[in-house]
């Protein structure tokens, strides 16, 4: 049976106001930047391209190496052809200058609109920029744009789509202290990606949930790069060298799954909690986690351009939802963290 998570609607305003990078920034002014739920206020000319036939919609994502970007390629793909948009799709193969010049590249061909998931979140503001600069409306999707970075390259973006990060963290933080209970002490690790906004807003809220009295110590992070090895090697590098850690919260896939698989390797009795990986069922050693449906978002980010070049307003950021597993539930093709 899977529960979807329900937005804790003060919680997470607070943390989108609090935070230092929050991924939903769409690099407008104060006076322009909206709230979850409310429309793009600013509504500029489009390119010439998006009254031909078959607009051209470039996308730009990290890697196929992630199930997740393959589901969300999938989306783009399937529902572009539905809308009647010629998709382009670009991998980056995780390097930022290359996902620069193939951003440049796409714009040499006169896209109605693109489509940006960034491989990390500084770098992106100058895809924005020079998108801005071509009269390209600009959607950004899972991992945001930094906020920081857009305000000093003066870029703006149409409209940030992804998953509820924070309430994912926090829900992932609370199923610690229910399943662990109140009274043990807690040595916990963390495998992250501190370039991208998304995962830092997940460990922010995990930590918040989990607390920080005297049974609660963070012992030590490490950076997965979201890619398996790495995590793999990371996290084996950690354990050696935090003997009392007993729980670890990877906060996305491969971290989840190079986690799981460090932990197996040492022979400890180490929970893994996080950001679901492809095909992993949670179970004793891997006791909860939180799915987002890529695919999903591919197909909303396509029928949201297809509203706003047909002169409809959107919403300046949606959040969607995730879905949480524990032991017995198994996560379908496509639900990845």
């Amino acid at each position: 049976m899977k529960y979807k998570l329900r937005l804790v609607a003060v919680g997470a305003a607070l943390m989108l106001m609090t935070s230092a990078c929050s991924a939903v920034d769409t690099g407008a002014s104060s006076t322009e930047s909206a709230a979850s739920g409310e429309s793009s206020s600013e509504h500029v000319q489009l390119p010439a391209s998006c009254t031909s036939a078959k607009p051209l919609l470039g996308v730009l994502l990290p890697n196929l190496t992630n199930p997740y970007y393959v589901a969300m390629q999938r989306g783009f793909l399937n529902e572009g052809e539905k809308q009647g948009f010629s998709v382009k799709v670009s991998i980056a193969n995780d390097d930022d200058a290359n996902q620069l010049a193939q951003a440049q590249a796409l714009l040499q061909d006169k896209p109605c609109a693109l489509a940006l998931n960034p491989v990390n979140s500084d770098p992106a503001a100058a895809i924005v920029q020079a998108a801005n600069q071509a009269g390209v409306p600009v959607f950004n999707v899972n991992v945001g744009v930094s906020p920081d970075a857009l305000k000093a390259q003066n870029a703006k973006i149409v409209q940030y789509l992804g998953a509820d990060n924070a309430e994912g963290g926090t829900v992932i933080g609370q199923q610690v202290v229910k399943d662990m209970g109140k009274d043990t002490q807690l040595h916990i690790g963390f495998v992250t990606a501190p370039d991208q906004t998304i995962v830092v807003e997940r460990d922010d809220a995990f930590k918040a949930a989990v607390g920080t009295g005297s049974k609660v110590s963070f012992d030590a992070t490490v950076d997965g790069k979201v890619q398996l090895d790495t995590s793999v090697n990371v996290t084996s590098a950690m354990l050696q060298g935090n003997p009392q850690m007993n729980v670890i919260f990877a906060s996305t896939g491969p971290a989840v799954q190079g986690a799981l698989q460090a932990v197996q390797a040492s022979g400890r009795d180490v929970k893994v909690y996080g950001f679901c990986a492809a095909d992993v069922a949670p179970s004793d050693h891997y006791p909860a986690c939180v799915a987002q449906e890529p695919e999903d978002y591919g197909t909303r980010v396509v029928d949201q351009v297809k509203s706003y070049i047909g002169g409809k307003s959107v919403e300046a950021k949606i959040l969607r939802p995730l879905k949480l597993f524990t032991p017995g539930q198994t996560p379908a093709a496509g639900e990845v963290g």
